[in-house]
């Protein structure tokens, strides 16, 4: 044998076969622990959730069960001191660095596993290999990787088990809950790392997960690309998946001017593009005409104030909370529409003895926003009423 290996590889050769290897991993988790196994938001073949599941603990010694929990958990409290990995409570420079520890820790809690682990596979193969011998899988993946690499095997393995505690654990769960961009307002600060999920299989588009929890989809705008969207696709067409759940958009059906129950359906359910045409279709017009002094004082102020208007209850602390009260001194119409803006998400947040009653609170909500004479928000109540989740002309 060479020693190069069976393969007879040169750097480059390796190098390639380290972003192969290492992808295969991401698609893993992606496509079967986070959004087949957490999420359900698809159903893949056994043969290939089996795949996955052989390939992580080749790979990774990840159990599914702990994941899955960890994860789960992450999603019912995100950003609070129970959150497994929030950098918001325990720093950033922790969960980058320390992002695999921290779901160690979590994943010890017999409870925590017993509530937010159900549904995970639990055959013989579980019981008796994959989380009973967690370690032993990547003793076998080392011994493949000297084999067939020779001397390049043993850095492509140390990168293999590297790859997803500092891309998944740190880079997600760190910089996506820090920097970037945000598409919706979810009550958590999540964020966009960049518009192209490639080199992290989609999850780069953080920002869109959290408000679309359940969405096999992680893509949302016309130039985001969610590439492991791309394999789910390839999957379905072969057969070999069915995708349950995408995060629904709601379409204005033009000619309806009536608010019934399929209009406060779409405008609940969606309600994350409802607040993300807002904030584009009200609050920035209304803005720029109230407080823009020309347009390089538009340029300096327009990204500092939407953040700040944007903002929820939940992540306004106080300084943010005086700034914000400052601001809509300046401008009675602005602190009209920031005031509609928090009446409608008061429409699906609070507790109605009826459906019936919720649709009138929004049926109240239009015609006050057509009579308070701002346009911008006099047009989007109006789009409002043609809001549905069924195509136009269904």
């Amino acid at each position: 044998m060479s020693l190069y290996g069976i393969l007879d590889v040169d750097l480059w050769q390796a190098f390639a076969a380290t972003l192969l290897l290492t992808h295969i991993t991401i698609v893993a988790v992606t496509v079967f622990l986070h959004r087949s196994q957490a999420h359900r938001a698809l159903i893949l073949h056994p043969w290939v959730s089996h795949f996955f599941r052989f390939w992580l603990w080749l790979t990774t010694g990840m159990v599914t069960k702990e994941w899955v929990a960890v994860h789960r958990k992450h999603h019912a409290k995100c950003e609070t001191s129970d959150d497994p990995h929030s950098p918001q409570v325990l720093g950033l420079a922790t969960v980058v660095t320390e992002g695999a520890e921290l779901y160690g820790s979590a994943a010890r809690d017999p409870a925590m596993l017993a509530h937010y682990g159900r549904g995970t596979p639990d055959d013989w193969l579980e019981r008796n290999l994959y989380s009973r011998y967690t370690w032993q899988g990547m003793g076998v993946m080392l011994v493949l990787d000297l084999l067939l690499f020779g001397v390049y095997g043993l850095t492509i393995w140390a990168v293999q088990l590297l790859w997803i505690p500092f891309w998944a654990a740190g880079v997600i769960n760190g910089v996506g809950h820090y920097f970037g961009y945000r598409n919706y307002e979810s009550p958590d600060a999540s964020t966009n790392i960049v518009p192209w999920g490639i080199l992290i299989g989609g999850e780069e588009l953080h920002n869109n997960h959290h408000a679309f929890p359940s969405s096999a989809k992680l893509s949302s705008k016309w130039w985001e690309f969610d590439i492991g969207w791309f394999y789910i696709r390839t999957l379905a067409l072969l057969r070999l998946a069915r995708v349950k759940k995408v995060a629904p958009e709601p379409q204005i059906v033009p000619g309806k001017s009536v608010i019934d129950m399929d209009t406060l359906k779409a405008v609940i359910v969606a309600r994350m593009h409802v607040f993300a045409r807002y904030a584009k279709e009200v609050m920035e017009p209304v803005t720029r005409a109230e407080l823009c002094r020309g347009k390089a004082h538009c340029r300096r102020m327009a990204r500092r104030v939407q953040r700040l208007l944007v903002l929820e209850g939940g992540r306004i602390d106080a300084a943010a909370r005086a700034r914000l009260e400052q601001l809509l001194a300046q401008s009675q119409q602005l602190a009209t529409v920031y005031q509609f803006r928090e009446h409608l998400r008061e429409i699906w947040e609070r507790t109605a003895p009826s459906q019936e009653a919720l649709l009138r609170s929004l049926q109240d909500w239009c015609q006050q926003a057509e009579a308070t004479g701002i346009q911008a928000l006099q047009s989007f109540a109006r789009k409002l009423r043609g809001y549905s989740l069924q195509p136009a002309g269904h």
